[in-house]
């Protein structure tokens, strides 16, 4: 008798491995581990208590970069791929950086290594590996939290946070207590420069601490990234003074003059100025040498006096790196490689499934508790029903279980056990246990879908907090609970009703008193003002991750702009339509998805009546940007640089890449055998550039 499929879990924070998934079970994957990220960051980079350890939070942070490199289309707001850290919190100064501090792609091994130097050499042009100028700075990736130092002619005047990557907490005094913090620069130092560094707790004094936490009464600290997280964040600096943090710089953020032209020489600059860098770094020549790197330090790791999680590879030349810049929220030329995931076995005691924003339907492994890696894992993902007929893993089984990275739960396989009956082949449903309508598996895919749309209480209920998450509108005290509590209860079933919500709804429900209902409403009323990539990204719309948003934003600026042309987009064959594909790194998948979200009534109606309660920010490069609002066609083949990289300068320096020439375009550069764009730019009286003029144009030199 065939087993029946289980009801879903609401709102489980289940973690999901990366391993062979298609594109609709990819989006699935994502929007389930949206929400569970966005809480996790703010605890994990806003205060001294996160939920979950650091390596649990970085694996899942890896997961979700894992499905974007084979789904680039499908990146989404709330996903850590395009969010670094969290917002600074109230009780500290804000602090602008004036370069901001990204994170780091991850790698495992050195397969992927190798396709890290690979993408940047094909990024850069560069033939093939033997060109001896992509050499690496490889140095120990500290378990700490980020900061960044201000100096001033050489005077320290301030340190931050990282914090959201673009603005953190001003933690000047705290930082001055620092006994490794030089307070003026020794020898020539430039007049403004920012150093970027890592503020950690040394093993040693990490079980001091706890040991005198514990005689005064007080909480013992999870682990020293946390207990040095906690200090630097105290409101009272005499605090952070008793406490013996440790700081080793690693980077380098803005500086009003080069210092460098190497990252080994500017470690060298960082001695000679009086900080401590971490006397493990090494230059590689390559990935041979990077593997040999990893395989010493985690030797080492047990025995060094502080924690590692892996080891950070930069591209050593300066010129390369300002040349490769950013994608996303990482930088093209450095990378994180981990230490080894650990596994375990178990026993599969349920399959339950989830119903995503998107309406597929996710299994996931409810698992008899197990201790993997100091971490207990009750959850795994098992990605689709073929998945699981491959692996065939049935409830009852033992299994094999791998944290990756240290964390993220997946299972391998089954572990056979001799005189044991199994049990039943699991059936997979074909109807949406949360909605009852019937699931359906399109054809080339591996993904069931739920057919109930916005009849789905699943579906809508994702949405809403896809809505409410950190990365679109960041409305604080309104998570998963709340949002299926107040839907439930008829108070919000669209996203215009979170903006109708007033105290006396919320007035005598259990949970609620005047604080957190008066603070709930203070972060509804912020949210009423909103950057427009944030409200594209926000509204859920498949493919449309916080990259692609961001792009949209750029090109049509306002929102008046982008709905109209939307709406117009929705006739195939439209110039408005074609415009939209030809966007640089849209293209048609994208311009599909958008069309059939505009082609639906309930949606348009949906979303102009929140965006009439709204005031929704226009998108403008700085003024100061070379070719701010410009339209750029780059056409032929380039022979100073690629044509990725072209398109990524012009993009820094404020204008708009499209792929087709048409009479809003500003300029067409011409590599060689330019062809029929060139033809088109002519007749449209559009006006070119060579390569050489193009370089000029943007200030490189040849």
């Amino acid at each position: 008798m065939a087993r029946k499929a289980a009801t879903p879990d609401a709102r489980d924070p289940a973690s999901i491995g990366p391993d062979e998934l298609n594109e609709t079970e990819a989006a699935a994957e994502l929007a389930r581990l949206a929400a569970l990220l966005a809480r996790l960051g703010r605890a994990y980079h806003g205060g001294d208590a996160p939920e979950v350890d650091d390596a649990e939070y970085d694996a899942l942070v890896r997961r979700n970069e894992a499905i974007e490199r084979r789904f680039p289309d499908l990146v989404r707001a709330d996903t850590p791929s395009a969010r670094v850290g969290a917002a600074p919190e109230g009780g500290f100064a804000k602090h602008a950086h004036l370069v901001p501090m990204l994170s780091l792609d991850n790698v495992f091994d050195r397969a992927e290594f190798e396709a890290f130097a690979a993408r940047a050499r094909r990024f850069l042009g560069l033939k093939d590996e033997a060109d001896t100028r992509l050499r690496f700075v490889a140095e120990p990736k500290i378990d700490g939290l980020s900061i960044s130092l201000t100096y001033q002619d050489g005077r320290f005047i301030g340190g931050a946070t990282r914090g959201d990557g673009t603005t953190g907490e001003d933690v000047t005094e705290n930082l001055r207590t620092l006994r490794g913090l030089p307070e003026r620069l020794s020898g020539d130092a430039p007049g403004l420069i920012e150093i970027r560094g890592e503020v950690f707790l040394r093993k040693a004094d990490f079980l001091a601490l706890n040991q005198h936490q514990a005689e005064a009464g007080q909480r013992l600290f999870a682990n020293p990234r946390n207990a040095a997280a906690g200090a630097l964040r105290q409101l009272d600096a005499s605090v952070t003074a008793a406490r013996p943090l440790s700081l080793f710089a690693y980077a380098q953020g803005r500086s009003s003059e080069p210092v460098a032209d190497t990252h080994s020489d500017y470690l060298d600059r960082l001695r000679g100025w009086g900080f401590s860098v971490n006397p493990l770094s090494q230059v590689l020549e390559s990935a041979e040498a990077a593997e040999r790197f990893q395989a010493d330090l985690a030797l080492q790791r047990s025995s060094l006096e502080y924690d590692i999680d892996g080891v950070v590879y930069k591209i050593d030349d300066l010129g390369l790196q300002e040349r490769l810049g950013f994608v996303g929220r990482a930088p093209r030329w450095a990378v994180a490689w981990k230490f080894p995931a650990e596994q375990a076995i178990t026993r599969l005691e349920e399959i339950r499934i989830q119903v995503g924003r998107t309406g597929a339907l996710t299994p996931v492994a409810v698992l008899e508790p197990v201790n993997v890696g100091g971490v207990l894992v009750t959850r795994a993902t098992l990605h689709n029903a073929d998945e699981i007929a491959r692996k065939d893993v049935r409830p009852g089984d033992r299994v094999q279980l791998q944290r990756a990275g240290d964390v993220i739960p997946q299972i391998l396989g089954r572990v056979p056990e001799e005189g044991v009956e199994r049990g039943e082949p699991y059936v997979f449903p074909d109807h949406c246990p949360a909605c009852g309508s019937k699931a359906v598996r399109a054809e080339g895919e591996v993904v069931v879908r739920c057919t109930g749309g916005l009849v789905c209480p699943a579906q809508t209920v994702e949405r809403l907090i896809h809505l409410v998450s950190r990365p679109a509108f960041d409305i604080d005290g309104l998570g998963d609970k709340s949002i299926q509590e107040f839907h439930e209860a008829g108070l919000i079933r669209t996203p215009a009703d979170i903006f109708r919500l007033r105290p006396e709804d919320l007035e005598g429900r259990e949970g609620w008193k005047e604080t957190s209902i008066n603070r709930l409403m203070r972060a509804i009323e912020a949210a009423r003002t909103i950057p427009l990539a944030r409200f594209i990204f926000g509204l859920g719309i498949r493919r449309i991750g916080e990259t692609n948003a961001r792009l949209l934003a750029r090109h049509y600026g306002s929102y008046a702009a982008w709905r109209e042309q939307m709406q117009a987009a929705t006739t195939v064959g439209s110039d408005e339509r074609l415009a939209l594909g030809s966007i640089s790194r849209v293209g048609t998948a994208i311009a599909d998805e958008l069309a059939t979200f505009f082609a639906e009534a309930h949606n348009r109606a949906a979303l102009d009546e929140l965006a009439g309660l709204l005031t929704i920010e226009d998108e403008v490069a700085p003024e100061s940007a070379a070719l701010a609002g410009k339209t750029i066609v780059f056409t032929g083949t380039l022979t100073t640089m690629t044509r990725p990289e072209a398109k990524a300068m012009a993009e820094r320096l404020g204008a708009k890449v499209t792929d087709s020439v048409s009479q809003k375009t500003d300029l067409v550069v011409l590599g060689t055998d330019a062809g029929s764009k060139a033809k088109k730019a002519a007749a449209l009286g559009i006006a070119t550039l060579d390569e050489a003029g193009w370089r000029e144009l943007a200030g490189v030199a040849e």
